[in-house]
């Protein structure tokens, strides 16, 4: 995927854009001499945390932007956009971490019946999106972990984000999707 220089780049390019428009409602531009493997379109996601808690997360779970372009906007929406929360404010600024996850493109868990999934799906190493219809659900790889879930409790999970009931991933025409993440934080 990327170096662990592109990672910091890209932790410091966000950190650089929530402040840029927290304080300046200005939206920052890509530098001009970005390393190329930085144009090529990955999903991304931003996590902002306060005090170990959970302050601000969104991000573009398909690659459908270049990735330093993506991690600029989803930046500016987990400081802003999040529902969960209110606005990041300028005074903030200094207690909030920001974490920078850089995602592979989302591949179907193919199986023969539901129970396989317990067996196919790595708690640690995957992400997961659940798709129902019109609901979705994701959860990043590094979320089961910090909240110490078996693959039982990241499937449920995964459901109960989506608004489904945790047992969803059981049922016939539910689709699960996995992929993985380098995580890059401050």
């Amino acid at each position: 995927m990327i170096s662990d220089g592109e990672g910091e780049f890209l932790v410091k390019l966000a950190r650089n854009a929530i402040e840029t428009y927290i304080t300046h409602k200005k939206i920052i531009n890509i530098p001009d001499d970005v390393n190329p493997s930085l144009k090529e379109e990955m999903g991304a996601f931003v996590t902002l945390n306060r005090d170990g808690d959970l302050r601000g997360c969104i991000g573009y779970p398909e690659p459908v932007k270049p990735l330093a372009q993506a991690v600029v906007e989803v930046a500016i929406s987990a400081a802003t956009q999040d529902p969960r929360f209110p606005p990041v404010t300028a005074t903030e600024l200094e207690e909030i971490q920001v974490e920078v996850s850089v995602l592979t493109k989302p591949e179907l868990v193919e199986v023969g019946k539901p129970a396989e999934y317990l067996e196919k799906v790595e708690v640690g190493r995957d992400g997961l999106i659940v798709e129902k219809g019109m609901y979705r659900g994701l959860l990043l790889p590094q979320v089961p972990v910090e909240w110490n879930w078996d693959i039982g409790d990241f499937l449920a999970n995964t459901c109960i984000k989506a608004g489904l009931s945790p047992d969803c991933w059981l049922e016939e025409g539910v689709k699960l999707y996995s992929f993985q993440s380098q995580i890059f934080s401050e």
